[in-house]
């Protein structure tokens, strides 16, 4: 969904459109892409009011209230907000295939055109989105790109508050039994103790998963036997 802000559609000439991600890696949960355009007055202002690459942040509940501020600031300021969320299922059909890059790009592409007409954009990935330059020959694709703009930097909080507020609610159902769930769903200690825990109990992956991470942890749980 396309969110606007402020500002009129003659002023699109002077706004540039951030991209980035979040959950890109994770083994549990979405994977959500942003967009986010800024006038030059608003990117600024938000400079000004500390928006940077979200992982800067840090993890735990301060990092994650503090971008949660942000994230309100950003609302406040945007022109255009566009999200997608990528579901894991969705994410491990295309992994599956060495297609992550398309599926990817593909959500990138979804957002410009929701978007609409921009002056700028850029993009998290010199890669990743350099493709895209045949159809947004305006696009920008660099690594490192909430250096180069704000509005990149702008997405990645964006994306990250997203995914923040999508994982907690996936997880409450494995409150009751397996406690608070930490780590964001990545490749760490706390996502293995709660798959190892959700594995011991019902002889499977939660549903959730990335089955296609070519992670220790989840090759052998797959391949481990089902209690039923």
């Amino acid at each position: 969904m396309a969110e606007r802000a402020s500002g009129t559609e003659n002023a699109s000439g002077r706004w540039v459109l951030g991209l980035d991600e979040a959950g890109r890696g994770a083994a549990f949960g979405p994977m959500v892409v942003a967009g986010v355009a800024l006038d030059p007055l608003k990117a600024g202002a938000l400079t000004r009011l500390g928006v940077r690459d979200s992982k800067q942040f840090g993890a735990g509940d301060a990092a994650r209230t503090h971008r949660r501020a942000l994230t309100s600031h950003i609302e406040r300021l945007a022109e255009r907000i566009v999200v997608r969320v990528l579901d894991a299922g969705e994410v491990d059909r295309y992994a599956e295939a060495g297609d992550l890059n398309v599926l990817e790009r593909r959500a990138a592409d979804e957002i410009l055109r929701e978007a609409g007409p921009v002056h700028r954009v850029v993009a998290d990935g010199e890669r990743l989105f350099q493709a895209l330059r045949q159809r947004y020959p305006h696009l920008e694709a660099v690594d490192d790109g909430e250096s180069h703009h704000v509005a990149v930097a702008a997405a990645s909080v964006i994306a990250k508050d997203r995914r923040d507020a999508l994982l907690e609610t996936l997880m409450e159902p494995y409150v009751p039994e397996y406690g608070e769930v930490k780590g964001g769903g990545y490749v760490n200690a706390a996502t293995e103790r709660f798959l190892r825990a959700y594995h011991d109990r019902t002889g499977k992956l939660p549903p959730e998963t990335r089955r296609s991470w070519n992670w220790d942890v989840i090759r052998e749980l797959r391949g481990a036997p089902k209690l039923f």
